[in-house]
C-alpha cells in the first residue's frame, strides 16, 4: 500500500534490516495464516451445530478471504521485501494488486454481513428467519466477492488508473492513468463506507442491549412470582448468548481496524516516506489482520473451541453435547 505520489521517480532507502524482517514476517505469517484459516474453515464447516448458522457463512467468507491473502500475496509480498525489487512478471504484478486490494474488500464486507446479521437478530428477531434463509445467505455472500473484486476491474484493464509496479517501492500498487486514479474511490467504497456501516451498526446494538436491560429490569423485579420468572429467565439466557458472540465479532473488526489504520495513517502523515521503516512496520502490523482471528476465535467463544478439538483430536462426544440456539450464535464466551 506504500506508492510515491511524486511525478518524478525518487530513490527511497530501505535498511537491510527492515527488509529482512519484513520478508521473515511475511513468511511466517504465510504459514500461519493458511493453516490457521483453514482449520477455522474446515471446522466450522464440519460442525452440525455451526455450519447451519448464518453468521458461521460469514465467518467462513472471511476466513477465505484471509486464507487467499496469505497463499497468494504474503510469499510475494516476501520476496519483494528480501530482493528489495519486484523480479517476477509484469502480470504477477497486477494480479498482485488485484488479488490485495479485493481481498481488503471482501474482509470488510464480510465484516458488514456479520454486523448486520448480529444487529437483526438482536434488534428486529422476528425478521431474522425470513431473511436468513440459505438463498439470501449465498446471494449476501456473492454481492460481497463479486462486488469487491469488480471494483478492481477498471484499473485491472486500465480504463481507470492502471495496476502496476512503483519502482521507488518495489510495490505493485494502483498507479495513475492520464493523470487519474480510482484509489481515493475504492477507499472511500472498500474501506472507509464498510467501517462507517459497522461502527454505526454496534452502536445500534449497544443501544438496543442497554435499552432491554432496562425493560428486563423493569418487567422483572425482585417480587415477582416463580411463573413469570423461569421464562424470564431463559429469555435472557439466551439473549446473553447472542451478545456474547456479538462481542466476538466486535473484537474482530475492532482487530483488523487496529491493524490496519497505522498503515493508513503513515501513508498520510508519510506520503513522502522520509521514515521508511514506519512504513515497514505498520505494513506489518496490516498482515497480521489476516492472522489473528483463528486465535480470537478459539480464545473467546467455547463452541468455536469446540469445532477446533472435534477436528485436531477427534474429541466428538465432548464436542457435540455443546448446542447452540436456533437462531444464529455460537453459545458461550471465554
Amino acid at each position: 500500500m506504500n506508492y510515491s505520489n511524486t511525478s518524478d521517480p525518487v530513490e527511497i532507502f530501505y535498511p537491510r534490516g527492515a527488509t529482512i524482517f519484513a520478508s521473515v514476517c511475511a513468511v511466517l505469517f504465510s504459514v500461519v495464516g493458511v493453516v490457521g484459516n483453514l482449520i477455522t474453515a474446515v471446522a466450522l464447516l464440519r460442525c452440525s451445530k455451526l455450519r447451519h448458522h448464518a453468521t458461521t457463512a460469514f465467518v467462513i467468507s472471511l476466513c477465505m478471504s484471509d486464507l487467499l491473502f496469505c497463499s497468494i500475496n504474503l510469499p510475494l509480498t516476501a520476496s519483494r521485501y528480501i530482493n528489495q525489487a519486484w523480479v517476477l512478471s509484469c502480470t504477477l504484478c497486477k494480479l498482485f494488486a488485484f488479488f490485495f486490494y479485493g481481498n481488503v474488500a471482501v474482509s470488510l464486507l464480510s465484516m458488514v454481513a456479520i454486523t448486520i446479521n448480529r444487529y437483526i437478530l438482536i434488534s428486529c428477531h422476528s425478521l431474522y428467519d425470513k431473511l436468513y434463509t440459505p438463498r439470501y445467505i449465498c446471494l449476501m455472500l456473492l454481492f460481497a466477492w463479486v462486488f469487491s473484486f469488480s471494483m478492481m476491474v477498471p484499473p485491472l484493464l486500465e480504463v481507470w488508473g492502471r495496476l502496476g509496479l512503483d519502482p521507488p517501492t518495489f510495490s505493485c500498487t494502483i498507479l495513475k492513468k492520464d493523470g487519474k486514479s480510482p484509489k481515493k474511490m475504492l477507499f472511500i467504497l472498500g474501506f472507509l463506507l464498510p467501517c462507517v456501516v459497522i461502527i454505526v451498526s454496534y452502536t445500534c446494538i449497544y443501544w438496543k442491549v442497554r435499552q432491554s436491560r432496562r425493560n428486563l429490569q423493569a418487567h422483572n423485579p425482585s417480587g415477582s412470582n416463580a411463573n413469570n420468572v423461569a421464562p424470564t429467565t431463559s429469555q435472557f439466557l439466551q439473549r446473553r448468548e447472542d451478545i456474547r458472540l456479538t462481542r466476538l465479532m466486535l473484537s474482530i473488526f475492532c482487530c483488523f481496524l487496529l491493524c490496519f489504520l497505522p498503515l493508513m495513517l503513515v501513508n498520510v502523515a508519510d506520503d513522502e516516506i522520509r521514515y521508511p521503516v514506519v512504513h515497514v512496520l505498520a505494513s506489518v502490523l496490516a498482515w497480521a489482520s489476516s492472522v489473528v482471528n483463528p486465535f480470537i476465535y478459539a480464545g473467546s467463544n467455547r463452541q468455536y473451541r469446540a469445532a477446533y478439538r472435534r477436528l485436531l483430536c477427534c474429541t466428538g462426544a465432548r464436542g457435540q453435547g455443546e448446542t447452540g440456539h436456533r437462531t444464529g450464535a455460537a453459545t458461550g464466551g471465554g
